[in-house]
């Protein structure tokens, strides 16, 4: 748990985009809550809210590993912190998917 924590803490400290994530989750899981029309519907919703924060996160983690690694400019690293955000990008296309079929 504590480490979890220290994990939660770093992405907060250093990470732009989870920190804009979160304050969309803190937006969108109560407006979740009330337009769910059923339990599915809600589970649904704020799932693909979360998937978000948690890809984010491994991203981010991928991310700080390549610039370890590799500080130096190098394809490899490119593409890992490409595919990172490119599994951002597709778990954001995700809740709005989601959002847009239980909506409506």
């Amino acid at each position: 748990l504590g480490y979890s924590r220290d994990g939660l803490g770093a992405a907060w400290k250093n990470e732009a985009a989870f920190r804009e994530e979160v304050m969309l989750a803190v937006v969108a899981i109560p407006l979740a809550l009330y337009l769910g029309q059923s339990g599915v519907d809600r589970a649904l919703m704020i799932g693909s809210v979360f998937l978000i924060l948690i890809v984010e996160i491994l991203n981010s983690a991928v991310e700080a590993v390549v610039d370890k690694a590799s500080p130096e400019k190098h394809e490899l690293a490119k593409r890992a912190k490409d595919m990172g955000s490119a599994a951002v990008l597709l778990s954001l296309i995700n809740a709005a998917a989601v959002w847009a079929a239980v909506l409506l």
